[in-house]
């Protein structure tokens, strides 16, 4: 695919609009209001270092069919809950969420902010030890047997390659929580394509 064709972005009220100085059109991606996310019960920690790879994860929850946007936040919604309520953490853990439907949005706040500015992280809750040396987008569904549709797979794409640009990360930098964690995430399947996703991002990069 032409690398335009993946990074097609939309400009609209609270979605990534490209920096001046990027070549290229970049994903829409949702902000945390956007969804009506929760104030985090503090503000995230953010450290002045960039990432050095990314770090794919599925949510292990059920693979819904609705693949409109209202679900994509409503499961945003429930993601914070979970990681709030019952981990007890500050906030959503990942950096930022793909849905099942292709809608990419912030998971922690001050994730956004930090990718557009590419010289920052925000600490994260998604894999011990990558807090700070991965960003972590976790795929809303579970990829244990079946594989992502289509439409998230290339917001996944789109999603990576833009990331890769912006932080300077190479696509063979692109793991599986499983390879940092003692876990089944990102399930088998999304797993075994993780060489392909590698090898897209390239081309998407050129």
């Amino acid at each position: 695919m032409r690398r335009r064709t993946l990074l097609t972005g939309v400009v609209a009220t609270g979605f990534l609009a490209a920096p001046a100085a990027h070549a290229s059109p970049v994903p829409p991606i949702r902000t945390c209001a956007d969804w009506s996310a929760r104030p985090p019960a503090q503000p995230p920690p953010v450290v002045r270092q960039r990432p050095v790879r990314i770090l794919v994860h599925h949510t292990a929850s059920e693979n819904s069919m609705d693949f409109g946007q209202e679900h994509a936040y409503a499961h945003a919604r429930w993601i914070q809950d979970l990681h709030m309520d019952k981990n007890g953490w500050i906030d959503s853990g990942q950096h930022f969420t793909n849905s099942r439907g292709g809608f990419l949005m912030e998971g922690r706040h001050g994730s956004l902010d930090a990718l557009r500015a590419a010289d920052r992280i925000v600490v994260g809750a998604h894999c011990p030890g990558q807090n700070v040396e991965a960003v972590g987008i976790e795929n809303e569904g579970t990829y244990l047997t079946v594989e992502p549709p289509a439409g998230q797979w290339d917001s996944l794409v789109s999603f990576c390659a833009f990331t890769c640009e912006q932080y300077g990360i190479p696509p063979r930098e692109i793991f599986g929580h499983r390879d940092y964690h003692d876990t089944l995430c990102p399930g088998d399947k999304l797993y075994a394509l993780l060489p392909r996703l590698r090898q897209e991002v390239a081309r998407v990069l050129g």
